[in-house]
């Protein structure tokens, strides 16, 4: 393998292979959060009023809820991503980081459920019932 250096320990192993991917996927996410977050902006100018009863008018229609959910689920998948590359390079024990990890999945998909439910009963019943 080698003579001890540092490349000879190396050499021959190759790359992991795992993160070029996830790389990928986050820098898609981003453009993808680039693009909803600046709808959602423009969007919201464009409301007579911010007021609640504007809001769920607004909330109530198709080209309104459906980018809305698409904005929630993908604004969760980048957290998603990006906060486990953190967990990955700076928890070293692994047990801490397996549950720091099944945590973090959990309230990603969690917040993004709730999100997209609320989003969902907005559209669908037109707000909460009392």
């Amino acid at each position: 393998m080698g003579n001890g250096t540092s490349i000879g320990r190396v050499r021959g192993l190759g790359s992991a292979k795992s993160g070029t991917h996830h790389w990928i996927v986050q820098r898609f996410t981003a453009v993808g959060n680039l693009l909803l977050v600046l709808w959602f902006m423009v969007s919201l100018l464009h409301l007579s009023g911010l007021d609640h009863d504007s809001v769920v008018g607004w909330l109530k229609q198709p080209l309104a809820a459906v980018p809305m959910m698409l904005m929630l689920a993908n604004v969760f998948w980048h957290l998603r991503l990006g906060l486990q590359i953190v967990i990955e390079d700076y928890v070293h024990d692994d047990g801490l980081k397996f549950f720091a990890v099944l945590a973090l999945n959990f309230y990603a998909i969690g917040g993004a459920a709730l999100g997209i439910f609320a989003v969902a009963k907005i559209a669908f019943t037109g707000g909460a019932a009392a």
